[in-house]
C-alpha cells in the first residue's frame, strides 16, 4: 500500500523509534503515548485490521503476539503486567488501518479502559 503509514514506516521511508524486529513483524514507539511503555507491534506485510490479520491463518497472528510479548519483557512490564490492545475498525478508534497492536505498560492501566 503506497500510502499506508505503517507500510512506510517498514520501507524506511518514515522514521520511527524502532525497538524490536523480526523477519514479519516490527516493533516502534508510538508517537502519542498512552503509558510509560507505549509500542506499535505490526506485521511487515499490508493487513487492514485485526480480523484480516486472523483470516490470514499463516502464523504470522501468532508472531505478532509473540513480539508483543518480547517487547514487554524488553521494556521491563511483564512482570508487573501490561495490555495489548488491538482497534479494530473506525468505531473501536482504529485510525491507522494497518493493523498493530499496543503494548502498554509501566503504570496502573484502569478497567474499563474508555
Amino acid at each position: 500500500m503506497t500510502d499506508c503509514l505503517f507500510c512506510k514506516i517498514v520501507a524506511k521511508e518514515i522514521p520511527a523509534k524502532v525497538v524490536y524486529e523480526t523477519e514479519r513483524t516490527l516493533a516502534f514507539g508510538d508517537l502519542n503515548p498512552q503509558a510509560p511503555t507505549h509500542v506499535l507491534v505490526i506485521p511487515k506485510g499490508h493487513y487492514q485490521d485485526a480480523a484480516a490479520l486472523a483470516a490470514a491463518d499463516d502464523g504470522l497472528a501468532d508472531e505478532v503476539l509473540k513480539t508483543a510479548h518480547a517487547v514487554a519483557v524488553q521494556e521491563g512490564v511483564a512482570d508487573s503486567g501490561y495490555r495489548l490492545v488491538f482497534n479494530t475498525g473506525p468505531q473501536a478508534g482504529q485510525t491507522v488501518f494497518h493493523v498493530h497492536g499496543h503494548v502498554l505498560g509501566g503504570r496502573d492501566l484502569q478497567w474499563p479502559p474508555g
